[in-house]
């Protein structure tokens, strides 16, 4: 058989059984990441991957992602359809191997898939097998043929049905809720940004999620579709639309070096923000990795060369740093290799060496060609950099002034912080309280041991729309780096946090359940996520969840958290009721407070995670930023949410 024919040649052959399955349901985290909400919206990905490979392999170009009416997914592609014959080790069929096996795939092939999205080949075996039911359809060789199965066994061999002239993969899949305890329940949303963020890395395919459960203003089940001729381009375009760009046009390149398939778009906004997004076979990878580090020093060299050049730095009395460089950049670099080496905590950080050389010199020709023919963005570039440059140089001063340790003010700790006894940072926890009278409430009733307040007086500082050294200037921002015992700021990145001494692995933010309740979370979250975004990537972040109303019927009362919940409570006491709205936290006294937001027995603390980072940072643009109309239309869109999510 000759090569060109078997690289096209995708067959029982291409699939290798690598491993077995039966530890998956006993230690489901181990291949999903975990059992919660995250891990329930991974199995859906897991699948699209396989149809996204197909369309990288040249073979498909639609995807079709359904939630259907009895919370089970349905996802179809155009793609080849995955084999059906009889593979000769295992002695039944591939598509059999494929959904009972751990690690079989054609990922695994390389004449199948130059490059895969899947980290660790687990795939579609890891969905069937935490699935009460799963039922996969082959459109292929003028036959559709199905199988299905019951928490990943098969009910019955692969069967032929009817004819068709279709080719694809059909997988419809419920899961277990032995093993998803928390919920079973997808999140239309979520599913959407991720196909979305998918559809503009895989440009010309179409991907479209259709949800039975809900339906639109017309009565149909709601749908959205995504498609992108222009690939990053247009990303970087959804992400920046509530930024007000300063150069005229979204800069990008794609291309091939040494083998590896690099794009890149990038754009200057005038935000203080850097916003770099990074993926590999379309993984996000939020750790970064050799292909940023590779960016990173193909643009610093590059602007440097130019700006040094250009004479515009002459004037400045102190050397341009590296994140001068990147200060109101909003970027995306997109790599394919073909055998992915990750590291770091999550896995998802890059470490093939080969990558970093691509991706910086096919930068580094991108900006050259770019300044060259566009003088007049290039000089308002290199003016950004110079600004960067001096308001990081007085961040600087600043942040010295905040790290600043002297015997006089007690050991550095604010004066407004009530600490706690407990000395180990993993038992501890701070609350940031908004306003004065509620700290007082929330030190009355917390446990002394291990619960530490830091009230918080008014709004904080919109670090969205404030220049780095403002930041560090101000009394509130500069309270919470003293009271958490961080320090900030490197040579090479002045934003680099160092949580070495952080004296509480819970920082729970508690603010009153109501629209500037809501706007003062929103602020302290907008910091935590641009000045210390280390901690949320960590798990030490929460939101407490003080309750809505307090109802009572002589002696009997009881707490509702909703409007929902609040009408059940009524409904069970029937009459002699009274009901009392809390429009703050100043409203409880110090037992009702303890008992409903802050006793770890009975609280409802939500833990803040970054699923998405490109759709993370343009919401907080938007909700932070300068433009009224998408902020307002985001409220309306999720005002119910907001109510009950308060």
């Amino acid at each position: 058989m000759s090569e060109e024919i078997k690289k096209h040649n995708y067959s029982a052959d291409s699939i290798q059984a690598l491993e077995g399955m039966e530890h998956v349901r006993m230690r489901p985290s181990m291949y999903i990441g975990d059992v919660g909400i995250r891990g329930l919206h991974h199995l859906v990905y897991e699948v699209v991957d396989n149809s996204i490979d197909e369309a990288m392999a040249g073979h498909c170009d639609k995807i079709d992602v359904i939630i259907n009416e009895n919370g089970s997914i349905t996802t179809n592609d155009n793609g080849r359809g995955i084999p059906i014959d009889i593979h000769k080790k295992e002695g039944v069929s591939a598509l059999e191997v494929v959904m009972t096996k751990i690690g079989a795939g054609g990922k695994f092939d390389k004449d199948s898939y130059k490059v895969s999205g899947g980290l660790h080949g687990v795939g579609v075996s890891v969905v069937n097998a935490l699935s009460i039911h799963t039922h996969v359809r082959v459109f292929k060789n003028g036959q559709i043929w199905e199988q299905e199965y019951k928490q990943g066994k098969p009910l019955y061999p692969v069967k032929p049905t009817e004819k068709t002239e279709l080719y694809g993969t059909e997988v419809t899949f419920l899961p277990d809720p032995e093993i998803f305890q928390d919920s079973v329940e997808y999140k239309f949303e979520t599913l959407a940004n991720r196909l979305r963020e998918l559809a503009y890395l895989n440009k010309g395919i179409k991907i479209s999620i259709t949800d039975h459960r809900q339906k639109d203003e017309n009565g149909e089940s709601l749908r959205e579709e995504f498609y992108s001729e222009e690939g990053l381009k247009e990303f970087i375009r959804f992400m920046d639309e509530t930024r007000e760009p300063l150069i005229g046009d979204v800069i990008s390149m794609e291309g091939e070096k040494n083998d590896i398939p690099v794009e890149v778009a990038m754009i200057y906004n005038n935000s203080y923000a850097e916003n770099l997004h990074s993926y590999v076979n379309n993984i996000n990878t939020h750790e970064g990795g050799t292909h940023l580090s590779g960016f990173r020093r193909g643009l610093t060299s590059t602007l440097k060369k130019y700006a040094d050049s250009s004479g515009l730095l002459d004037k400045l009395k102190f050397e341009v740093a590296g994140d001068d460089f990147r200060e109101g950049l909003t970027a995306i670099v997109s790599v394919k290799v073909a055998n992915p080496q990750f590291e770091g905590q999550t896995k998802t950080k890059l470490g093939n060496r080969e990558v970093s050389s691509a991706v910086s010199q096919s930068v580094s020709e991108m900006l050259e060609i770019y300044l060259e023919e566009n003088p007049n963005d290039a000089k308002t570039i290199v003016q950004k950099v110079i600004l960067a440059a001096q308001a990081r140089h007085a961040a600087k001063k600043a942040r010295e002034m905040v790290q600043r340790k002297t015997v006089m003010s007690g050991g550095g700790l604010p004066g407004k912080l009530s600490d706690c006894s407990e000395e180990d940072p993993e038992k501890c926890e701070v609350f940031l309280v908004e306003g004065d009278s509620a700290g007082g409430t929330a030190k009355q009733g917390r446990d002394r041991e291990f619960q530490a307040i830091l009230p918080l007086r008014g709004k904080i500082l919109n670090v969205e729309k404030a220049m780095q050294h403002r930041v560090f200037e101000n009394e509130e921002i500069k309270n919470i780096y003293t009271a958490l015992g961080v320090t900030v700021g490197t040579e090479e990145d002045s934003k680099a946090l160092n949580l070495s001494k952080l004296r509480y692995h819970k920082i729970v933010i508690m603010c009153d359940a109501d629209v500037d309740g809501s706007h003062i979370a929103t602020l302290i979250l907008t910091f935590f996520y641009r000045y210390m975004k280390e901690l949320i990537e960590a798990g030490h972040i929460y939101i407490a969840t003080p309750p809505l109303y307090l109802i009572k019927k002589g002696n009997r009362k009881r707490y509702a958290w909703s409007e929902k919940e609040r009408d059940e409570i009524v409904q069970e006491y029937k009459t002699s009721v009274s009901v009392q709205r809390y429009k703050g936290l100043g409203e409880m006294n110090a037992e009702q407070l303890w008992d409903t937001t802050m006793n770890p027995q009975h609280r409802i603390l939500r833990q803040v995670t970054v699923d998405n980072s490109g759709e993370a940072d343009r919401v907080f643009s938007m909700l932070m930023g300068d433009e009224v109309p998408p902020r307002r239309e985001f409220i309306e869109k999720n005002a119910i949410y907001a109510n009950i999510d308060a």
